[in-house]
């Protein structure tokens, strides 16, 4: 499915594509991005029996030195209901990119995410958070559902074939469910 515009507005829609898919599939993970919890909030009850979420939050000072965004009530109803929510570093936004913005030039690492957000955003964020959740062991090294979008919400979801950060290109884009046409 292609969605005209990037935005929150196709959060739904990726909720339901998430669903009948891992149903579909017999899929027993989804990772998913979260900056405050909303989304992941949204699809908690809709998930089939079974099924894992690990909600990847951006990392302490990401935007303000010694904070996360993520909501602390929203990480209390989704841990208590037995799902994960991972904060940590971006998989591809570490040294380079600090180092890149005090020195000025660029990194191997930002040229890998332009070249991804060609495809849009949420095809940049989907396999970085499926390196990062299986760099924490939180889903397996295998087929899982990602989803992430365009600042908050989602608009895009992946079927990937997930491995960790130091095999970054070991990961397998198998399915495109869906994404924005125009961003």
């Amino acid at each position: 499915m292609y969605f005209e515009k990037p935005g929150p507005e196709n959060t739904d829609a990726v909720i339901e594509i998430i669903v009948r898919e891992l149903s579909a599939r017999g899929l027993s993970h989804v990772v998913v991005a979260g900056t405050g919890g909303d989304s992941a909030l949204k699809l908690m009850p809709r998930l089939p029996a079974g099924v894992k979420m690990v909600v990847v939050s951006h990392n302490y000072g990401f935007h303000e030195e010694g904070k996360v965004p993520f909501e602390p009530a929203a990480r209390e109803k989704i841990t208590a209901a037995g799902h994960a929510v991972l904060t940590a570093t971006r998989a591809t936004r570490n040294l380079n990119r600090a180092i890149s913005s005090k020195m000025g030039g660029y990194s191997e690492t930002e040229i890998i995410n332009a070249t991804l957000r060609m495809f849009g955003q949420g095809m940049k964020v989907c396999p970085e958070i499926a390196a990062m959740a299986a760099d924490a062991g939180l889903i397996p090294f295998g087929d899982v559902i990602a989803a992430a979008g365009t600042g908050r919400g989602w608009d895009t979801a992946i079927v990937i074939r997930a491995n960790s950060s130091n095999r970054y290109f070991d990961q397998k884009v198998r399915e495109v469910l869906c994404k924005p046409r125009n961003y």
